[in-house]
């Protein structure tokens, strides 16, 4: 697929509101419901395509499960597809070291993407528990789009927004997981992995969403967290 580099990049952040999110996000707390524990699926393209970036992802990635083991009241499953039709998914768990040694396991393999399958499987965990939110970074899209939107909008209408980070600047992909975001209720962000730094950020702003909803995002925008502020502005419009 062709590189559309038109596109200006998403504005980067400053080390101090990164900072000042970081500390607030740490401060959240538990979970909006009492007695709960929040939820999210975190899943990934692990297509030949995503091989030269990859170890750079694996660690960010990490960096995601390690703020959302230190805002609590929250689970994650790992979720990913590769090769010839495999999509596989991990336990829940809480602790991040669990999780980031899963995600080092992992080797890219030649393929076709299977994002219908992951929101299929986001759909049947809902129905056992509630989800808060499904997050998917990839760089490409080689599916129906129909079937996809299909299934992004039966999401939202059960509550459980999609965050798709795109990596790189393929328009087909990037059609088709803004659209996911919009049925959804969720919300889109291409990122470059020389801005990695905002990636982490984005990424721990969703694991806040996952935790306190959308009156933790809230909070954390008012903080000017600038990951946080995007993510809210999409969520309410």
């Amino acid at each position: 697929m062709g590189k559309d580099r038109s596109q200006t990049p998403a504005p980067t952040s400053s080390r101090p509101e990164i900072e000042t999110f970081i500390d607030r996000v740490r401060a959240l707390g538990a979970a909006a419901t009492a007695g709960k524990r929040g939820r999210l699926i975190f899943a990934l393209d692990a297509t030949m395509s995503r091989q030269p970036t990859w170890d750079t992802a694996c660690t960010l990635q990490a960096d995601m499960f390690r703020e959302a083991a230190a805002i609590g009241g929250l689970d994650i499953q790992l979720v990913y597809f590769r090769g010839l039709g495999e999509c596989r998914a991990s336990g829940w768990v809480a602790g991040s070291d669990k999780l980031a040694d899963l995600m080092s396991g992992i080797d890219c393999r030649g393929g076709h993407t299977q994002i219908g399958k992951v929101l299929s499987h986001a759909r049947r965990e809902h129905a056992k528990q509630r989800v808060q939110a499904l997050v998917f970074v990839g760089d490409a899209m080689e599916e129906k789009i129909d079937d996809l939107c299909a299934g992004a909008g039966e999401l939202g209408l059960l509550g459980v927004p999609v965050f798709m980070f795109q990596e790189g600047h393929d328009p087909v992909a990037e059609n088709a997981y803004r659209e996911i975001a919009r049925l959804s209720r969720g919300a889109y962000c291409r990122f470059d992995t020389g801005a990695a730094h905002e990636l982490r950020e984005l990424l721990r702003a969703v694991a806040a969403y996952a935790a306190g909803g959308i009156k933790a995002l809230a909070d954390l925008s008012t903080r000017q967290a600038g990951g946080a502020r995007k993510l809210l502005a999409q969520l309410k419009s």
